[in-house]
């Protein structure tokens, strides 16, 4: 499935790593809310993860717009950027906000 087709589209996301909460494989901490999109297929072969932005409270659960697409170029495991309807943020502060994570990948942001 070629994630760039999510842009401009509402994505419902489940959040199993939410804001505060710790990775249960490498221990670092998330900053922002962390899930996926139920049903759907990502290049791992697991459904595709989603960053949640401008929400500072920790989530079960989340509906959004998606902005961008992450993509990760020596990984194979996209993921979308999912924004409240109305916000908007630019590749830097995308690029800030995920740096915790995407820092041990080499990536480009599509909008």
């Amino acid at each position: 499935m070629d994630t760039r087709n999510f842009i401009g589209k509402k994505v419902y996301v489940e959040i199993d790593r939410p804001l505060g909460s710790r990775h249960p494989q490498y221990g670092n901490i998330y900053p922002l809310n962390y899930g996926f999109v139920p049903n759907t297929i990502s290049g791992d072969g697991a459904e595709i993860d989603a960053y949640i932005l401008g929400e500072f409270e920790p989530l079960e659960d989340f509906e959004g717009v998606v902005i961008a697409v992450i993509r990760r170029t020596n990984d194979n495991d996209d993921k979308l950027v999912v924004v409240r309807e109305g916000k908007t943020y630019n590749e830097d502060q995308i690029k800030a906000l995920t740096e915790f994570q995407e820092r041990y990948f080499n990536s480009k942001i599509i909008f």
